[in-house]
């Protein structure tokens, strides 16, 4: 069975159906990118019958509305927006969004009296209005808006010595370019929605990677009869007052209407908060409101949805289309919450994760934040919540349990929960998971790396924060601090002593091999080995020196050794038995990690 269709459109009825919403153009799927010379081009290779390539839109399957009858589906726009976007605005004359967001008009300048081979178009400036040969906006021409007639005469009236037959003819050919045939292929509305997502995304992603949120969020910026579109505006407006609070001056200037609605009030909280340990983007936005409110994990599944599906009777309805919209609204009002928002990332510091150099794996974050809103809803007590929560997370970074492809994961724990409860379902994972081979090989493994972001070490180092531990070496600045200060990651064996010695990378870049330190306690160490600098730092101590430390007593060196799971036997620690101090090192670090996770 064929998955499409292809026909010839001229462009005069393509964007009569835009007019009339026949297509759904996304609000702003995509800022208009174009710059104002492709806009010239697409203009000119219409101008000479060149072809411009095929609009692709899908048409929504026939939806039943609540009186008992059909009604068709829209057409989405699927590819193709900003050729559509470009003849809208040299054709119809509309204003579009840059990529600042701003309202931006774009004159096209045609000239009549240009040889056949030669551009007859170029972008306005000011230097084209002052000049008599061009016409400095086609669009009155092309759109209707001036009889060609006064269009002729105001031109011969300032080019008295042209050819006024050779005038009409070319003035004639540029209104012509309204019928040219631009190509549509149109996908079926019977195509299950798993397969008109891939081919959303195959056919966009032009160097740029596409995921099915993206086909989501086209989807409901395409949708004005449920509000779709500003819910849209508002998940793309969060993620741009987040990094930019300037951006309200913005919404103020080109979304008047926006700006003055109960929907931006709900938002502009966030262009003063200056937290930067989660920074969702409008994926994130959608995974945590759409896997809170729906209890589900399939982006496709939200497609369907919001297009009406029901799937138990394999039709599309118009009240289910309103429930999920609805749906999705209370999601993004949750995920929107000024209260559930920072109370969130307080619990997430509060478990020792105070930098967002510690955090890995965003998935982690947004499942997290979506159970917390769940257990918000269930009325539980502050301190069930935090706990749930906190033990979540750190479960899901330590087992990788969201990385890769992980909708089905998402889905299957928020069901879970859902009809098990949180702390029955927990119990059956850590059964299953966390069980004392994960702690005593598995987790001892995972720590036998050279990246710096490997889950188990950044929950060590978030042990480490949320004990208020020193960092190495210091008697008073403690690891945290390091994290919003100046501090160095030390190679306990310095690199340079391993490389003289022919270490490779990967083995002094070893994260056991780490310890976070004072920049000035990093440099005193230079490159000695460790039983040589630890042995001066003994006898400094003993002698009251404090030449390399401030620490004060032998005990409390001995306990700064210990809580950075440096083992006992140091004087050993030359580099013929390196490998055997990375094990131990790490057995310790499990150990710690172990102690974390107990502690929620």
């Amino acid at each position: 069975m064929s998955k499409y269709s292809v026909q010839q459109q001229p462009i005069e009825t393509l964007l009569s159906w835009i007019k009339s919403g026949e297509i759904a153009i996304p609000e702003i799927q995509r800022p208009f990118v174009w710059n104002a010379s492709k806009v010239r081009d697409l203009l000119d290779s219409l101008h000479k019958g060149y072809p411009v390539g095929y609009i692709i839109t899908w048409r929504n399957p026939d939806i039943r509305l609540k009186d008992g009858t059909l009604s068709a589906g829209k057409r989405v726009l699927i590819d193709g927006q900003q050729r559509i976007t470009a003849l809208t605005a040299a054709v119809v004359g509309q204003a579009v969004l840059n990529k600042e967001y701003k309202q931006n008009k774009i004159k096209i300048a045609y000239n009549p009296q240009v040889k056949d081979h030669e551009s007859a178009f170029e972008v306005c400036n000011n230097a084209i209005e002052r000049n008599p040969i061009w016409i400095d906006d086609i669009a009155p021409i092309l759109n209707g808006d001036t009889p060609i007639s006064k269009i002729r005469r105001q031109y011969l009236e300032k080019n008295p010595t042209v050819d006024e037959d050779k005038i009409e003819e070319k003035i004639n050919e540029l209104q012509a370019i309204k019928n040219r045939q631009i190509g549509i292929i149109e996908l079926n509305p019977d195509l299950e929605i798993d397969t008109v997502t891939e081919i959303f995304i195959r056919i966009n992603q032009k160097g740029v990677v596409l995921s099915n949120a993206d086909f989501v969020m086209s989807k409901i910026a395409a949708d004005q009869q449920f509000g779709g579109n500003t819910l849209r505006k508002m998940i793309d407006y969060f993620c741009h007052l987040l990094n930019d609070s300037s951006f309200a001056k913005h919404i103020e200037s080109n979304d008047t209407q926006f700006f003055q609605s109960p929907d931006f009030v709900k938002i502009k909280w966030i262009a003063q908060y200056t937290d930067n340990l989660y920074h969702p983007n409008y994926i994130d936005v959608l995974r945590v409101a759409y896997t809170y409110a729906f209890q589900r994990g399939r982006f496709s599944d939200l497609v369907a949805l919001l297009s009406g599906r029901d799937f138990e009777k394999r039709s599309n309805t118009e009240e289910i289309a309103q429930q999920s919209y609805e749906k999705l609204r209370t999601g993004l009002m949750a995920f929107f919450n000024e209260t559930h928002y920072k109370r969130f990332l307080l619990l997430i510091r509060s478990a020792g994760f105070i930098h967002a150099n510690l955090l890995n794996s965003q998935n982690s974050l947004n499942i997290a934040y979506a159970i917390y809103l769940h257990l918000c809803d269930l009325k539980m007590s502050e301190h069930e919540i935090q706990h749930w929560v906190k033990k979540w997370f750190v479960m899901s970074l330590l087992t990788g349990r969201y990385s890769g492809s992980s909708e089905s994961v998402i889905e299957r724990d928020i069901k879970q929960i859902q009809e098990k409860g949180i702390q029955e379902y927990f119990q059956l994972i850590e059964l299953a998971e966390l069980n004392s081979g994960f702690w005593e090989h598995t987790l001892v493994r995972d720590l036998d790396s050279s990246s710096n972001v490997n889950a188990a070490y950044l929950c060590y180092l978030a042990a480490q924060c949320q004990n208020q531990e020193k960092a190495f070496l210091s008697g008073s600045v403690k690891v945290s601090d390091l994290f919003e200060t100046r501090g160095d990651e030390h190679h306990f064996f310095p690199k340079a002593y391993l490389e003289k010695h022919g270490y490779k990378k990967s083995e002094y870049n070893q994260i056991a091999n780490f310890v976070y330190t004072e920049q000035q306690i990093n440099i005193r160490l230079q490159d000695k080995p460790p039983f040589e600098y630890l042995q001066q730092i003994q006898q400094d101590i003993e002698q009251g020196k404090q030449q390399y430390t401030s620490i004060p007593s032998l005990v409390e060196w001995r306990e700064n050794l210990a809580v950075h799971c440096i083992p006992e036997n140091w004087q050993a620690f030359r580099q013929e038995n390196y490998a055997d101090f990375l094990q131990e090192r790490r057995k310790l670090m499990a150990k710690k990690i172990q102690q974390f996770y107990d502690k929620f």
